[in-house]
């Protein structure tokens, strides 16, 4: 994985910041480099976007198809955006638009060249991040999922976040 450049988050932190702060920036940080990568990759040999991965993504967890609406919420982005993707990989033949049963909403669904297409650029993708995590051990790999998952834990309680009055 490429080394950090002085561009990143990380770097923004002081000696002095929390250290919480620093260990947000940290990671903050290691996302990014990873995306980074992926994105480029995506783009170089696939001639596409991780948003069109994500989508195509979603889709493949769902043969079935999913509502328009239902795909902005899953990719946390606007109807707009998902609008624009999908009207893209329509164009390709990637995805296809079907009725729904409340013939009010569509749903859109991967083809079958979508299918295989996904199925290439996701077998490229975990390669890549084996790639990228190569560095840690089995025993880091453990460690570090242990750690993230008492982080994730903590970061998901009840009014965890609630501001004071």
């Amino acid at each position: 994985m490429p080394a950090c450049s002085a561009a990143d988050r990380e770097s923004a932190a002081r000696a002095d910041d929390h250290r919480a702060l620093r260990l947000w920036l940290r990671l903050l940080t290691c996302t990014q480099l990873i995306e980074r990568v992926v994105r480029r990759r995506l783009r170089e040999r696939f001639a596409t976007t991780l948003p069109r991965f994500d989508l195509m993504s979603q889709l493949e967890r769902n043969p079935g198809g999913l509502k328009m609406n239902e795909l902005s919420r899953r990719l946390m982005v606007t109807g707009g955006n998902v609008t624009g993707i999908v009207d893209q990989l329509a164009r390709e033949g990637l995805v296809e638009r079907a009725a729904d049963a409340d013939r009010r909403a569509f749903r859109v669904r991967l083809t079958r060249t979508g299918r295989r297409a996904f199925g290439e650029m996701a077998r490229a993708h975990e390669a890549w991040i084996v790639e990228i995590l190569a560095g840690l051990t089995q025993r880091d790999h453990d460690g570090l999922l242990a750690l993230l998952a008492k982080l994730k834990q903590s970061c998901s309680g009840p009014d965890q976040w609630s501001e004071p009055a």
